[in-house]
């Protein structure tokens, strides 16, 4: 009877073994932050790089369009060119009113652009604020947020805007701080409980309960350590809101309750293109080519810091 000294036993030669390089660990080099991990990532992904492109380029169209148009939108405007056709200085033609279309997109760009990035700033604020003390401290506080978000979150965006919209001061006081203001009071309540999840998931890590026992304070270990490990889907929510707002303000002012027609935006532009949408139509069309092409790069943006901040496809 053979024992299992008697067994002859198949060991592969070291040469013959593919796994070293797989299974090797770099010791002498320390693991990336998450912050810095995720900036490795979103280098190499050419959705990123577009989607921050065309981001750039839009911001510098708002700040400064003198650099891309010298037609001053409003004091051009001739009932000559109506519905003109594109010519020299004027590529995409004229509007119902004779302005001309080209420089209204351009400058147009500042408003809808400063109702998007206002509107989420003071989101975030007001969202982050209130989420991360529900998650942190729970009990009452959390029931009471919680059950306020509840309320704004059973009341759809535009017929919430349409209701808000006509209270006197509101209706009296038309203009791009009122559409902002209307925005935030209905568009917290995903921020906060986004931010909710977050900050609990992180609240009872091992670092949080060593910062307490080092005798921080519960604030202090909420801002100093739980907050900044809660960031990502803050940050990648924020993004996409950014265009979700861009397009409230577009819908809004599209209806007649947004921004008054003396702010020149791209919602604006589209409504006042109604009354030519059969004769020309490609004056509705490019200011919404110009919100449709905004919208998608705030969004491919938010993909990209989604997939980028993801902790399961983070590798050492």
């Amino acid at each position: 009877m053979k024992t299992n000294r008697d067994i002859e036993h198949f060991v592969a030669p070291v040469e013959e073994t593919p796994l070293l390089a797989t299974d090797s660990l770099k010791v002498d080099q320390a693991p990336l932050s998450l912050w810095a991990d995720a900036w490795r990532k979103l280098r190499r992904r050419p959705l990123f790089i577009i989607s921050a492109v065309m981001i750039a380029l839009i911001i510098l169209v708002a700040l400064f369009p003198g650099l891309f148009t010298q037609v001053e939108p409003n004091n051009n405007c001739q009932l000559a060119n109506s519905d003109g056709a594109p010519g020299a200085g004027h590529p995409l033609g004229f509007t119902f009113q004779g302005c001309d279309v080209y420089s209204r997109i351009i400058h147009g760009t500042q408003a809808s652009l400063m109702v998007g990035v206002f509107s989420v700033l003071f989101v975030v604020i007001i969202g982050v604020t209130l989420g991360a003390l529900a998650g942190f401290y729970g009990g009452w506080l959390d029931a009471v947020i919680a059950r306020l978000g509840d309320i704004f979150f059973a009341l759809p965006l535009v017929l919430g805007a349409l209701v808000v919209s006509q209270l006197p001061f509101m209706r009296d006081n038309r203009g791009v701080w009122t559409v902002v203001l209307i925005l935030v009071a209905l568009g917290w309540p995903q921020m906060a409980r986004i931010t909710r999840g977050a900050v609990i998931e992180v609240r009872n890590a091992d670092f949080v309960t060593a910062a307490r026992s080092l005798g921080v304070s519960r604030i202090g270990s909420l801002v100093r350590h739980v907050l900044p490990n809660a960031l990502a889907p803050i940050i990648v929510l924020a993004t996409m809101e950014l265009g979700v707002f861009i397009v409230a303000e577009a819908t809004l002012s599209f209806i007649g309750i947004g921004l008054p027609g003396s702010i020149m935006s791209w919602g604006n532009d589209i409504a006042a293109a109604r009354s030519s949408v059969r004769t020309n139509p490609a004056i509705l069309l490019y200011p919404a080519m110009a919100l449709s092409v905004t919208v998608l790069s705030f969004i491919m943006l938010g993909d990209a810091l989604r997939d980028a901040l993801d902790p399961k496809s983070r590798q050492r």
